[in-house]
């Protein structure tokens, strides 16, 4: 493990505190055979004061030692890293003419990158994933050599395997190359591997995909190969149920069925709304300006193109520039559509003095903004080039940052519930190597996000060096139905830009002051919200936000006229209502409104007209009776109600039953009685 000369008995210290003497140099393995033939049998890797080696790989001086099995997250991630090996050991059998690229471990899974004359087919993958289980059966030894530079590039050399020579050309300071050889295949890694291919059983390929080569699109193209793998069968095939709901839940998918959005090759990156998904879409925005309303929020509007100097004065042209969309006028000037709303925002809080008196300023600005991403990266609304962004900027003194640090918290906190989403991860992002400012800015910066988080008891997680360029940040990651999470809202504190800019306010003293800067998105990109909530809920938006709330479903043609009736009624309620007077029988109706996702439905035949009643269900099959007109508006404004809304009704409640305790006055218990 070291390049020390061997210096006689070795000590191992084990992580218990017990420690084990070895004559001489001895392998991760072997250790792990002193302690028991179990343990050496499920012996994958080890982790040698502080770095992971192989099993294989010799100590040869006193050291630290953490043997890691597949119950372990590393253990996890090497049995993955270990399958993609055992993907080019199968893709070589089978295709010998494939040259190999790489194979790096992803998110619960792995793919490798492999150059084909013609696309892999699915006939192919199931091909591959066949003779990977034949080479598992075998059971095979995995071995590691490290090679010298000259004699690794004779090896690729011999195999025409032209794009690890290229790898090679990339590392010139590298003088010897690890080398795993799968019985006649041989693929290069730093590793560590398993040592037997009898812990990659638990494996399954996924999907093929195209790749660039070095994710260039002017480059070839690749064929990309995805699988996971885990350490049992059982994780195996949670992971699998987990993947079909996805697949279920897949907002692209629903999107087409619901009639909600898609999108074109005339726009790429850009979302078509259909009017239902629009609504959707307006529903969220109307909510989130409901709450900033409550919070104290004014909302603006900023130019979509501004010229590209705002984003030199920001920092972001030098970091961001290949991500802009620009244009050159013919008056000289390069403009740019704006990929963040910042400059904006400060340009606003520069027209016209401020005194520390109009301070806080919580601007909120639902700003259009464009960046541009790989084609191979747009992924329905969850990744696009146009989207909107719920942001908002305020503007405060140094000693109101705490208090407003602890209020953005607690607001995206509140929300996020309302939407369902009661686990929520809070991450913190300290300062990036290429940063603006000093490091006591910095610091006093970081602290007044992580005491504003200890003030309110949250746990958090430390992400060192992710911050944003010119401030520390908080992440929100949501957790949804089904165990995936999101990154949506952050939280960014900045005394950076506002020194670039210039801004400043006038204290009680009448000199100028720095404002602090904190950026804010609660949603993030409303788009991305969109889906995410698509498969939050696999379709089934709560009925405050589902696009069409209630149906009415005529059961013969008789009927149709009272159900056209009834459904401007209801829209007049104020409820999105649409009617199924066609001439389909009634049960087909109920199936097709049911896949819809329409949360409530009423069913009139000859009997419900004459009575001026409705037969009300809901989308899951349950029967709410036969009610009159009047009580199935009151019940659907009920059940339909957004819940800051209910929320608010409740406070509302609330004070006017303590007012009546304090006064004695006859206030209505029910805030709805004033307007009856």
């Amino acid at each position: 493990m070291t390049n020390n000369p061997i210096c006689g008995a070795i000590a191992i210290t084990l992580p218990d505190g017990s420690v084990r003497t070895f004559p001489g140099p001895v392998s991760v393995l072997e250790v792990s055979a002193s302690i028991g033939a179990q343990l050496a049998r499920n012996t994958v890797a080890g982790i040698v004061n502080g770095r992971l080696v192989d099993a294989s790989d010799m100590i040869d001086c006193d050291a630290s030692l953490q043997i890691i099995t597949p119950n372990d997250p590393q253990g996890v991630e090497i049995i993955r890293h270990s399958s993609a090996h055992l993907v080019g050991h199968a893709v070589k059998q089978l295709f010998p003419n494939a040259k190999m690229v790489i194979g790096p471990v992803i998110d619960e899974g792995f793919y490798y990158d492999i150059g084909y004359e013609r696309p892999f087919t699915q006939e192919d993958l199931a091909a591959i994933e066949a003779r990977m289980r034949i080479l598992i059966a075998k059971g095979y030894a995995v071995i590691k050599r490290m090679t010298p530079r000259d004699e690794a590039i004779r090896i690729f050399r011999a195999r025409g395997e032209d794009y690890k020579l290229r790898l090679i050309e990339d590392m010139p300071e590298v003088d010897v190359m690890g080398l795993y050889f799968h019985e006649e295949y041989v693929d290069m890694c730093r590793g560590p591997h398993v040592p037997n291919t009898c812990f990659l059983k638990h494996f399954k390929l996924t999907r093929l995909s195209g790749a660039y080569w070095r994710g260039n699109a002017s480059n070839e193209q690749l064929q990309r190969i995805y699988g996971t793998a885990w350490a049992d069968k059982k994780a195996l095939d949670a992971y699998i149920e987990r993947m079909e709901e996805a697949e279920k839940r897949d907002h692209r998918r629903l999107g087409r069925e619901l009639n909600l959005f898609h999108f074109q090759e005339d726009a790429p990156g850009a979302v078509f709304w259909h009017p239902r998904g629009w609504t959707v879409f307006q529903q969220l925005i109307a909510y989130m300006r409901r709450r900033q309303q409550e919070a104290g929020y004014v909302e603006v509007n900023t130019p979509d193109v501004m010229d590209h100097s705002l984003w030199e004065i920001s920092g972001h042209w030098h970091s961001y520039r290949d991500h802009m969309f620009t244009t050159a006028t013919e008056d000289g000037r390069v403009l740019a559509l704006k990929p963040m709303n910042c400059p904006g925002s400060v340009l606003l809080f520069r027209h016209g003095l401020k005194s520390y008196r109009d301070l806080p300023i919580r601007m909120a600005e639902f700003g259009k903004v464009h960046r541009y991403e790989p084609s191979g990266a747009l992924h329905g609304l969850l990744r696009v080039r146009h989207f909107t962004q719920d942001d908002a900027h305020i503007y405060c003194t140094l000693p109101q940052m705490h208090r407003e640090c602890q209020e953005i918290v607690a607001l995206v906190l509140d929300i996020y519930c309302q939407f369902g989403f009661s686990d929520v991860c809070i991450k913190l992002s300290t300062r990036p190597d290429h940063r603006m400012g000093d490091d006591a800015t910095w610091a006093l910066l970081e602290n007044a996000l992580i005491e504003s988080l200890h003030d309110m008891a949250l746990p958090y997680q430390i992400n060192p060096g992710e911050g944003a360029f010119y401030g520390p940040k908080l992440e929100f990651v949501l957790r949804d139905a089904i165990g995936r999470d999101w990154q949506c809202g952050t939280l960014q504190v900045d005394m950076n830009l506002p020194e670039r800019f210039g801004i400043a306010y006038m204290d009680e003293d009448g000199q100028r002051k720095r404002p602090v800067m904190l950026h804010r998105a609660l949603f993030g990109s409303l788009e991305r919200f969109t889906g995410i909530l698509i498969e939050q809920y696999a379709g089934k938006l709560p009925a405050w936000l589902a696009p069409v709330q209630v149906v009415v479903l005529s059961i013969t043609e008789q009927v149709a006229a009272y159900a056209q009736d009834v459904t401007r009624v209801l829209l007049g309620s104020g409820l999105r209502a649409e009617a199924d007077v066609s001439n389909q029988k009634i049960g087909y109706k109920i199936r097709e409104q049911t896949l819809l996702r329409i949360p409530f439905l009423l069913v009139v035949g000859a009997r419900e007209a004459s009575a001026g009643r409705v037969a009300m269900r809901t989308r899951e099959g349950r029967d709410l009776g036969v009610l009159r007109i009047t009580d199935a508006i009151n019940l659907l404004i009920k059940e339909t109600q957004a819940p800051d809304l209910a929320a608010r009704d409740a406070d509302r409640l609330g004070l006017l039953q303590r007012l009546r305790t304090i006064d004695g006055t006859d206030v209505p218990a029910d805030p709805r009685e004033r307007c009856s």
